[in-house]
């Protein structure tokens, strides 16, 4: 059995790839918080690996034990990072620093992977033609313009040029399904008859199911690429009003009253949520690096080099995922009303 470490594994796509690592005979591995919830790692298979992220040395220590000497993770998945922080220089110390205690923590105790699978996000790209909208590429010059997307940017960088390891980079667009926070806020809205979009120019959206996500992972790995760069999306772009239809079919034929907000109104609800979240102390979902997101047009993806060097695929287009992700959101809300 090939030996797995998940770093990140308690967050919402951490749990299907703990889930798929089993079930394709790996040895799992879940690296997580002291305080993180195992709700969604309760497979009694999973070793659990108690980090603290923050101290590299602490690391090294906790990997040396887990493993005996000689032995070694055959493969790492990378998947911890923060989509919204309180603290805009949260950004860099979740999704950059911490990634090198980690590859650092590896090379210390010799259990150096033979591949090191590194979630980024095609917000490390930043606009791309928003003229003729054709798809984003890696031939395309990243000029990430979010600090997440620079977080990430300087993540991936570590990685090409300073890590001395076998690396693959993924740059996931939009996921979304069972669990995901932040899509399930457009679909409870839809719920509630209402869908609001940003802006008024043209936007083209593109998705990836998680289960299509983790399997490219698996499937990138077992191809044995290595240090290479990859975009990972549904091979196709949606509107807002197709994303919408086909959420409002899924939970029974909703009508739903489609709105329209100016940027300017997004901008200044977002700045006026994220100094309140920043004087509460928490992350806020609406914030100035969110609007930008958000402004941004054109998310269309050219993965065409995912699609020859591993072959991935998407089993769930945008209709079935969805159908999918709102069967979940209505059994968890059926079973709320029961409590």
């Amino acid at each position: 059995m090939k030996k797995l470490l998940i770093i990140g594994a308690g967050g919402f796509i951490g749990g299907f790839i703990a889930r798929q690592g089993l079930q394709r005979g790996y040895d799992v591995t879940v690296a997580v918080r002291a305080s993180t919830s195992r709700r969604y790692l309760d497979d009694s298979r999973l070793h659990f690996l108690i980090l603290d992220y923050g101290d590299r040395q602490a690391i090294a220590e906790a990997m040396r034990n887990a493993l005996p000497d000689g032995q070694r993770w055959d493969y790492v998945i990378h998947n911890l990072g923060a989509t919204k922080c309180a603290n805009f220089r949260d950004f860099d110390t979740i999704n950059y620093r911490y990634l090198v205690n980690i590859v650092e923590a590896l090379k210390a105790v010799d259990k150096v992977p033979d591949r090191f699978l590194f979630m980024s996000s095609l917000s490390a790209m930043g606009p791309v033609d928003e003229k003729s909208y054709r798809p984003i590429s890696n031939a395309d010059t990243p000029h990430p313009n979010t600090r997440y997307g620079l977080s990430k940017m300087k993540a991936e960088d570590y990685l090409r040029y300073q890590s001395g390891i076998h690396y693959i980079i993924f740059r996931a667009t939009g996921v979304y399904g069972p669990r995901e926070k932040d899509y399930l806020m457009m679909i409870k809205s839809i719920d509630r008859h209402i869908d609001v979009g940003m802006g008024y120019r043209k936007q083209m959206l593109t998705f990836i199911y998680v289960d299509d996500l983790v399997g490219a992972m698996f499937d990138a790995l077992a191809a044995g690429v290595a240090d290479k760069t990859y975009i990972i999306s549904e091979p196709r772009a949606y509107t807002q009003r197709e994303f919408r239809s086909m959420v409002a079919e899924a939970l029974g034929g909703r009508w739903v009253i489609p709105l329209k907000l100016p940027m300017w109104v997004v901008l200044a609800v977002s700045t006026v949520a994220e100094k309140l979240a920043a004087w509460r102390g928490k992350a806020s979902t609406l914030n100035r690096d969110k609007y930008k997101i958000m402004k941004q047009r054109n998310w269309n993806c050219d993965v065409s080099e995912a699609q020859s060097d591993f072959g991935f695929h998407a089993d769930f287009p945008l209709q079935r995922g969805i159908r999918a992700t709102v069967d979940a959101y209505l059994a968890e809300k059926a079973n709320s009303k029961k409590k």
